[in-house]
């Protein structure tokens, strides 16, 4: 429920300082000492995730690695994300984060998945099939260009 005078949730609030305090933690580093603390965080994301949202956090980051490794591995508001240039192309939102029914893949506008007048930028994932990690690895590599 939105707290009556910010309008965000404590989940939501809690997001926001989560984002704050990744910003914090690689100010002022640089070039391959940023990227391995961005990779360091994106990992122990993953690592203290359970269940169906550790299984598809790792499959992601591993589908990454291998179809777009150009995309470099960070966090962005807790979530296991992975960017180029600096900028989130996709992520994880795992169903823990704000205790709903499935996770999310979700792509950011500099994702190429463009189709025409609309296409979709987020997908629901309940489990890693073989069906779902060839989808994925489709959607990164399109996203990624």
């Amino acid at each position: 429920m939105a707290d009556t005078k910010t309008g965000f949730s404590a989940d939501e609030r809690a997001a926001m300082t989560q984002r704050a305090a990744e910003l914090r933690s690689t100010k002022g580093l640089k070039g391959a000492a940023k990227l391995a603390k961005e990779l360091e965080a994106c990992v122990e994301a993953i690592d203290a995730l359970e269940g169906t949202d550790r299984e598809v956090a790792t499959a992601l980051h591993r589908i990454v690695g291998e179809v777009a490794p150009q995309l470099e591995p960070k966090t962005w508001y807790g979530f296991p994300s992975y960017a180029r240039d600096g900028k989130v192309v996709v992520f994880f939102q795992p169903a823990s984060k704000f205790d709903t029914r499935y996770g999310t893949v979700g792509f950011q506008e500099d994702a190429r998945l463009d189709d025409g007048q609309m296409w979709a930028t987020s997908f629901a994932v309940i489990g890693v099939t073989d069906a779902v990690e060839q989808r994925l690895r489709d959607l990164v590599a399109r996203a990624a260009g």
